[in-house]
């Protein structure tokens, strides 16, 4: 069986649906991201079944886990930051921002994470940043997200992460 569009090459007719994927793609990320990095219960096994949809790559540390599961060391591209005892974070192909400042934001409001925090000095805007917010979780706990773009595997990438401040980082702002 051949498949024809009138007037259209097959390459172009498949690459007329490429945006479309691309943005369907885009929301299955921001959507695992919000459904899954906000919870304290999110282990580094769970992340990498949830997070690993639709092509998206994922970074994922918890050395001081809320549960009873076991620590998570630092296994991603970048080193644990300075303060944090935690990092979920997700990237995806194409500039998605706008669409990832709306997923979060809508993340943090339906956990009730919404009181602002003063941003610690290790979080700092990078070239491509579009969100920076820390919020309390807690009277000792501060949690930073940050979204933007950036140079990505495939050309530009959107990122969507939250990290968990230790309660001693927490306390120095």
């Amino acid at each position: 069986m051949r498949l024809e569009v009138p007037g259209i090459s097959l390459v172009a007719a498949f690459a007329l649906g490429a945006p479309a994927l691309a943005q369907e793609n885009a929301i299955l990320a921001a959507q695992a991201f919000t459904q899954n990095c906000f919870s304290p219960y999110l282990t580094s096994t769970k992340a990498r079944e949830v997070l690993s949809v639709a092509g998206a790559r994922h970074d994922f540390y918890d050395l001081e886990p809320f549960s009873n599961a076991a620590p998570s060391p630092a296994f991603g591209l970048r080193p644990a930051t300075r303060g944090t005892d935690r990092r979920c974070e997700i990237s995806f192909d194409g500039d998605h921002a706008t669409l990832a400042i709306e997923m979060a934001q809508n993340g943090l409001q339906a956990e009730g994470i919404v009181k602002d925090a003063p941003t610690p000095d290790t979080h700092t805007p990078t070239a491509g940043t579009e969100m920076l917010a820390a919020r309390y979780l807690n009277p000792k706990r501060i949690a930073v997200v940050h979204v933007g773009t950036r140079p990505g595997p495939n050309g530009i990438e959107t990122f969507m992460n939250v990290e968990r401040l230790t309660p001693a980082a927490s306390q120095l702002n």
